[in-house]
C-alpha cells in the first residue's frame, strides 16, 4: 500500500522507474525490494499457499488465496484493491481490474517486484536444498533444463503434482514436504 499523501503530493522519486518486475534486471528488483520494505510509509505483506494446497485447488485459485491472506496482513486495513489482469471474484476486497497492470499502476508494479523477489531467492534456496535441478536459474518454470533434469533426477518435493509432466502419473511425489522445507510455490 502506497500513502494516500502520494496521491497528492506525489510519488518518492526513488521509485520514479519502478516498472513491471519483468522490465527490470534483477539487480534493480533487488533495489526496488529493499526501498519498498524498508519505507516508512509503505505497507506490504507477502503471502504464499503450500504446494499441496495448490495443487489441491489449482495455481489460478491459490494465487488468488495468496492475494486474500496478503491483504489480511495489511495494517491498517486496505479498503480497495488494485489487480493485475483480471478481476477475482473470491477476493474479499472491492477492487479493480487492471490488465498488465503491473506496468500501469505503482503499486501493482511494487506488489509484482515483491512477490518476483521473494520467489527467486526461495529458488536459490531450493536450488542449496535440491541440488541438479536449476531452480536457481530457471526460477521453476517449465525449461527444458527444468524438465531435463526431472527426466534425470525424478520429482522432488517442491514439484506440484499438478505440473504437466506429472499429471501422467509416471513419476511419484512424495504425499508431503520434509519439515525443513518452506511451504509455498
Amino acid at each position: 500500500m502506497l500513502p494516500c499523501a502520494w496521491a497528492e503530493a506525489g510519488l518518492d522519486p526513488r521509485l520514479h522507474a519502478l516498472n513491471d518486475s519483468k522490465q527490470l534486471t534483477e539487480a534493480q528488483r533487488e533495489e526496488y525490494y529493499a526501498l519498498l520494505t524498508a519505507h516508512p510509509d509503505i505497507r506490504f505483506a507477502i503471502a504464499s499457499v503450500a504446494v499441496e494446497v495448490i495443487d489441491r485447488i489449482n495455481i489460478l485459485q491459490a494465487t488468488h488465496r495468496a492475494m486474500n491472506q496478503a491483504l489480511a496482513q495489511l495494517q491498517p486495513p486496505p479498503e480497495y484493491a488494485l489487480v493485475d489482469g483480471r478481476p477475482v471474484k473470491s477476493l474479499a476486497l472491492p477492487h479493480a481490474a487492471l490488465v498488465k497492470g503491473d506496468a500501469r499502476s505503482y503499486s501493482i508494479a511494487g506488489a509484482s517486484v515483491l512477490a518476483k523477489v521473494t520467489r527467486d531467492r526461495l529458488m536459490r534456496e531450493w536450488d542449496r536444498r535440491y541440488p541438479g535441478y536449476g531452480f536457481a536459474e530457471h526460477k521453476g518454470y517449465g525449461t527444458p533444463q527444468h524438465l531435463a533434469a526431472i527426466q534425470i533426477l525424478g520429482p522432488c518435493p517442491i514439484h506440484r503434482r499438478s505440473f504437466a509432466p506429472f499429471r501422467s502419473g509416471e513419476m511419484e511425489l512424495p504425499l508431503t514436504l520434509p519439515p525443513e522445507t518452506p511451504p509455498g510455490d
